[in-house]
């Protein structure tokens, strides 16, 4: 089985028990065809081994002072920086890819966190009140709700924080935003062998959210791929009702008919 294989397989089936750590070394895999998967969730095991005790902060010191796992301030948009593969092994990344070490790690020794996609930021969150938010690119700083708005309001320019966007989301979530940030990189240095699987992976996500769909078949179009960029119009075309059922169907044909 090809990694897109596996991890279209993976998405596809039950979220509560979709492998967020192995799904997110697929993603990896497809710019690393040379990538075991297996050696890197035996990373991840031997991490969670060296953890003292399973508490958060345990957990904490072992990743951030121990380890030294923190962000890459000096080249955020390096795409390796999202590959988890490379975050175990250069102790760097963004947070959501940082997150994901913080997630699967604290899975492996039982305590029960989640993550948490602030807009612009992405943190892990404490399952139990009152909940703590741990900010994994600044070396596992502890947050409350007042210094999650904080910190959204440092990043965007003194924008208030919707408190809604600090609930807990799921691992398809995780994995189409990891996805998401690999395309916007890709975009802008416009290196299209990135942009076309990041987009093909993307498409295999089913919870997506209608406008989010819409943006990726027109991505897939405009990146020559137009098989593709149909099929997603046709799904969508099925989950939407009249008269948008008609519209997106409708931009599916034109789509099929630039094939002949």
């Amino acid at each position: 089985m090809t990694p897109t294989e596996r991890f279209v397989q993976l998405v596809g089936g039950p979220e509560a028990t979709l492998p967020l750590d192995e799904a997110a070394l697929l993603i990896a895999a497809h710019a690393r065809p040379e990538l075991d998967v297996a050696a890197g969730l035996a990373t991840l095991d031997a991490l969670a081994e060296r953890v003292g005790s399973p508490t958060l902060d345990a957990l904490c010191h072992h990743l951030f002072v121990v380890e030294g796992f923190g962000g890459n301030r000096g080249d955020y948009y390096d795409p390796e920086n999202s590959y988890l593969d490379r975050v175990l092994e250069r102790k760097v990344g963004i947070p959501i890819a940082l997150s994901v070490v913080v997630l699967e790690v604290g899975r492996r020794i039982g305590v029960e966190l989640s993550g948490i996609a602030m807009p612009g930021h992405f943190l892990v969150g404490t399952t139990s009140e009152p909940t703590q938010y741990v900010d994994a690119f600044d070396g596992g700083r502890r947050l409350d709700a007042e210094g999650c708005a904080r910190r959204f309001a440092a990043v965007t320019g003194g924008q208030r924080l919707d408190p809604a966007t600090l609930a807990p989301v799921g691992s398809r979530a995780i994995l189409a935003r990891m996805l998401a940030n690999l395309g916007a990189i890709a975009r802008q240095k416009r290196d299209r062998d990135l942009e076309g699987w990041v987009l093909r992976l993307r498409s295999a996500v089913p919870s997506l959210a209608p406008a989010e769909r819409r943006d990726l078949a027109t991505a897939l179009a405009t990146a020559g791929r137009f098989d593709e960029a149909a099929a997603v119009f046709e799904a969508l075309a099925d989950s939407l009702g009249l008269p948008e059922h008609h519209e997106i169907r409708r931009q599916s044909r034109l789509l099929r008919a630039r094939l002949n």
